[in-house]
């Protein structure tokens, strides 16, 4: 009889014993499982897709708001009427959660209607690949507004900004460049603010290129090139003045009359635009030689006494 019991508590052990391992495999293979799972949803999601470019600025919205007050209220204060809160929903609302490769005019169409202004006539300065020169012009210079000037322009200068589906439907990490989708926030908002400020422009307006770009300094496929000169208005813009600049000490690629400047003349004269066309001109050359006094193309006084 004893015997006989203690093979049951035996057999009770083995049972047991096998019962808690095929458990614990069990909580294994869950675990497992779910881990698998959860993996592939993160490697699928669109909140954990790299872009090239960066991501969205830190603290945007406080950025955006305190350029937005700042230019309203110390740069152009007859513009007080601007309801920068509504400004800044009205951006946060084109992209934030939007799939940042499938953005649209129509997002940012209620932006534009809030931010824009009146430009005054002979003021509007455009430019291609000399944008720290042309914004150092700009501020020693108050006759002149480039499209980063304008309150749209000042508010997104050098910050960038995308939405993505996931939860918190802003992306900190990356954004889209042109070269990954087209349709990215960046791009569809400067195709957008570039349209309007030269269909806004009047009288005299000036180009300010770059003669030392190898490749030539009208480029069809810039923004100047691919849009803004053609939604200058005829009926509205008298002249073009082009404002060819080499850089100091060259190297002089091109000047005016060269064979892209001598594309865009071509263009222009189709469309009945009066134009004229200045190498280095003298007042932004003197800009460029602050930096480099002692350079020889800066050295035109020296006999003077």
């Amino acid at each position: 009889m004893p015997l006989q019991q203690g093979s049951a508590r035996t057999r009770q052990r083995t049972v047991l014993l096998v019962g808690i391992v095929v458990l614990l495999a069990a909580l294994v293979l869950a675990v497992v499982l779910a881990s698998l799972l959860t993996h592939g949803k993160h490697e699928g999601s669109p909140q954990m897709l790299k872009w090239k470019d960066r991501g969205t600025t830190k603290n945007l919205q406080e950025v955006v708001l305190g350029r937005c007050y700042n230019y309203i209220t110390a740069q152009y204060p007859e513009l007080g009427d601007k309801d920068c809160l509504k400004i800044w929903e009205s951006l946060k609302s084109a992209f934030i959660y939007k799939n940042p490769c499938n953005i649209t005019s129509e997002d940012y169409q209620p932006l534009m209607e809030l931010a824009s202004h009146p430009i005054p006539c002979n003021k509007s300065l455009f430019w291609s690949k000399t944008g720290d020169l042309v914004h150092r012009y700009t501020k020693s210079n108050q006759n002149f507004l480039t499209l980063e000037d304008t309150l749209l322009g000042y508010m997104a200068d050098r910050v960038s900004w995308c939405g993505d589906p996931s939860a918190p439907g802003i992306n900190y990490e990356s954004c889209p460049k042109r070269s990954e989708c087209e349709s990215n926030p960046s791009s569809v908002f400067w195709k957008m603010a570039s349209k309007m400020f030269a269909e806004a422009a009047c009288g005299v307006v000036q180009v300010m290129l770059n003669g030392s770009v190898e490749a030539g300094a009208f480029r069809s496929s810039s923004i100047f090139g691919s849009i803004e000169i053609f939604n200058l208005n005829p009926d509205k813009v008298s002249e073009v003045h082009i404002w060819l600049m080499q850089d100091i000490g060259g190297p002089q690629s091109e000047s005016c009359s060269g064979h892209s400047i001598k594309r865009l003349i071509s263009i222009l004269e189709e469309r009945n635009f009066k134009i004229t066309c200045e190498d280095n001109y003298r007042p932004v050359q003197l800009l460029q030689c602050v930096h480099n006094p002692d350079h020889t193309d800066c050295r035109l006084c020296t006999n003077s006494t």
